[in-house]
């Protein structure tokens, strides 16, 4: 046996031996490490196939109680909205709650409705739901004509980076209107045309309020000051312009050509007398 074969031969006994030794003393504990990591793959899938499971429940309920919304049974409708509430998952409760306070709104009940908007807000963790939540609730008092009530909930939402700025906004146009501050009405209007990221149909439904304004007599503020600066752009006096400033080349304005009639042509010369008077003799 050459050297090489012998020194081969140690290296893969001492291998061996660490190896034993090595599974003697952590051998237990890579096999609970192998079943946490299948135990906890294992939880993962139900988990998700419960998630799944009750999500999929949830909106058969959800779509249940719609029906039962839009048709007559308003108290069954309503019970399975609880149900949903207490029992869903995911958004589902938010969704019921959301769908509570229309149907409270349909039914007439606005201080309820009101009520439950607020109430949505007042829960609720997400700075979305909770805005939108707060601009329905306004939109509702917008006939009782309370400005204070409406700005207490959408005014912190009229700046320039709210995704919900031009619902607020045209919230506080109709109650100003509703109150007969004609004036901050069409402000309030006027800032929703402005915005470039209002929706067309937005767009359309507060031009109606504008021109409904205009007709009682409420200026436009982008109207006169398209006029203001129409007329900034203008010359002051036109007659002082007209003086002041040297007159263009006109045809009209310049001395008359020449003018063949006033001037006879050659030919049109009279001929001089060449006839030589005769000599006397």
């Amino acid at each position: 046996m050459s050297n090489e074969n012998f020194i081969s031969e140690i290296n893969e006994e001492l291998r061996s031996d660490r190896l034993r030794n090595f599974w003697r003393r952590y051998g237990s504990w890579v096999i609970i490490a192998m079943v946490l990591v299948v135990v906890g793959v294992a939880g993962k899938e139900a988990w998700d196939w419960w998630q799944g499971s009750s999500s999929s429940r949830s909106s058969d309920q959800f779509y249940s109680a719609l029906q039962l919304a839009d048709g007559t049974d308003a108290a069954a409708a309503q019970k399975a909205l609880d149900d949903l509430e207490k029992q869903g998952s995911g958004l589902y409760p938010t969704l019921a709650r959301f769908r509570t306070a229309a149907l409270l709104a349909k039914e007439g009940k606005t201080a309820d409705a009101v009520s439950a908007y607020d109430a949505i807000a007042t829960a609720e963790s997400n700075k979305h739901i909770r805005d939108l939540a707060y601009v329905l609730s306004g939109l509702l008092l917008v006939d009782g004509g309370d400005v204070a009530q409406v700005e207490q909930r959408v005014g912190g939402l009229i700046d320039g980076i709210n995704p919900m700025r031009n619902a607020a906004r045209e919230a506080l146009g109709l109650v100003k209107y509703k109150a007969g501050d004609l004036d901050g009405a069409m402000k309030s209007f006027s800032d929703v045309v402005a915005d470039p990221l209002a929706s067309q149909e937005l767009r359309q439904r507060v031009q109606v309020y504008i021109a409904q304004l205009v007709a009682q007599g409420v200026i436009n503020p982008a109207a006169a000051a398209a006029e203001a600066a129409k007329a900034a752009a203008a010359p002051a006096d036109p007659a002082a312009e007209t003086n002041t400033m040297a007159p263009a080349a006109d045809a009209n304005t310049m001395a008359p050509a020449a003018d063949a009639t006033a001037v006879p042509a050659v030919g049109d010369a009279p001929a001089m007398d060449t006839t030589v008077p005769a000599t006397e003799t």
